[in-house]
């Protein structure tokens, strides 16, 4: 319903130019790269808690800032940042209150078996070997998460050992950052 809506703007928006101030090259300015939550309230809160603007940073984004796979596209993705784009810092940035936190797979089953997804499906990718609930499964504490998540990227065997690998908490209502670990004491 939203798109027509969307096209009509970016139409606007690109006829008057209004992409200028956004100019930039696919190198990040200030060298990081940023894993952090899909949560709607960080979009523009993030960036201005950390004073960063459009090309300062790499910005990767999933539901709770959570890696499950170290060989995933989360993980292709920050090492795409740090060589091919001139990223020398990771940062990763989960936030209180998000909705991730005490998820349940289950729940989340129920809901798609309630859109159309059937038993068969389910257990066509258990057999093939996936375990949906838990891939779907979220988190107890952000800040364990986050340094789960950290760990992750941390020890990965393509990753090269002297990256600073950082992990913090926001917290959506004030910009405020909480240090959960800072990666030059690794």
């Amino acid at each position: 319903m939203y798109l027509d809506e969307l096209l009509a703007y970016n139409e606007a928006f690109t006829k008057e130019k209004k992409y200028t101030p956004f100019k930039t090259d696919k190198f990040p300015d200030k060298r990081i790269v940023i894993f952090s939550c899909m949560d709607t309230r960080l979009v523009e809160l993030l960036p201005n808690a950390l004073h960063i603007k459009n090309g300062d940073a790499k910005i990767i984004k999933n539901a709770g800032a959570i890696i499950k796979k170290p060989f995933g596209s989360i993980m292709r993705s920050l090492l795409v940042a740090v060589y091919e784009l001139q990223a020398d810092e990771i940062l990763v940035i989960g936030h209180h209150d998000c909705g991730m936190k005490g998820f349940d797979g289950n729940a989340m089953l129920e809901k798609a078996k309630q859109r159309g997804i059937t038993d068969d499906t389910i257990q066509t990718l258990h057999y093939a070997g996936i375990n949906v609930k838990d891939w779907l499964q979220g988190f107890n504490h952000v800040e364990d998460s986050v340094q789960h998540s950290v760990d992750l990227i941390r020890q990965h065997p393509l990753l090269p050992q002297d990256t600073p690998v950082h992990g913090l908490v926001i917290d959506p209502h004030t910009g405020k950052l909480d240090v959960v670990n800072k990666g030059y004491e690794n």
